[in-house]
């Protein structure tokens, strides 16, 4: 089995320093890979980023990151990924990436995604500019994100992982309020995920939701934000494809 440890949302600042460094700690005797599903600041600023490379540095097992909105918010999402990545975390947007763990390769596909709502009450690219971008830049991360599962198909991978902010069902969302859904995923993902091929999809962004979800293409769905799973993360089991 691969064990794949995940969290989101952890939203670090100054007085959070430390806190989660002493589970992460742990994550060699439990996990082959650590995920993080955006959200690792509260402002997106690179003091922040500082205190996240702190707690995962050093850590034992390979990190996988995507950024999320929070990520975003000081404008400066490339000084935060720089940051990360000097940790030796693997920040991914549009990427893949191949981690090894006693012999097994775990392939991630990242990206933050974007909002956009589910089938049957969804955004369009119609009528003004900013709307039609809107759907368009949800479009383009979801491109994205196929391409990087394809990348990973050709890669002998014993297990594929799609890494998002945003959700890619709506079923990871119950608990929020419905007229939020679509600023917390878009079904463009799903089609991603579905269409590319993945056995797992790990999304957080939606702190009142439910942790367990599907596509409907069967792909398993988890919501890992902090707030949904109560702990540091979360482990999920996976059987390789060889064996």
């Amino acid at each position: 089995m691969i064990r794949v440890a995940a969290v989101g949302d952890i939203h670090m600042g100054p007085e959070s320093q430390g806190t989660l460094r002493p589970s992460f700690e742990t994550l060699p005797g439990c996990a082959d890979v650590l995920l993080l599903a955006g959200d690792l600041t509260r402002h997106g600023t690179p003091e922040e980023a500082a205190i996240v490379a702190r707690e995962i540095k050093d850590l034992g097992v390979p990190v996988v990151a995507v950024l999320g909105n929070h990520d975003h918010h000081d404008e400066r999402p490339e000084e935060v990924t720089a940051i990360l990545r000097d940790a030796g975390a693997h920040v991914l947007e549009g990427q893949a990436v191949v981690v090894g763990a006693d012999g097994a390769r775990i392939g991630v596909a990242g990206t933050k995604g974007f909002g956009g709502g589910f089938v049957g009450r969804c955004a369009g690219e119609f009528g003004e500019p900013l709307m039609k971008e809107f759907v368009r830049y949800t479009r383009r991360c979801a491109d994205g994100l196929h391409g990087a599962l394809k990348n990973l198909d050709e890669r002998d991978c014993d297990v594929r992982i799609a890494l998002t902010h945003f959700s890619p069902v709506p079923d990871t969302l119950a608990g929020e309020p419905l007229e939020i859904y679509p600023f917390l995923g878009s079904y463009l993902l799903a089609e991603a995920i579905d269409t590319g091929g993945a056995d797992l999809a790990v999304h957080g962004h939606a702190h009142a939701g439910t942790e367990h979800g599907m596509t409907s293409g069967g792909v398993r769905v988890r919501n890992v934000a902090q707030p949904v799973i109560g702990q540091a993360f979360h482990v999920y089991h996976l059987p390789g494809r060889h064996g």
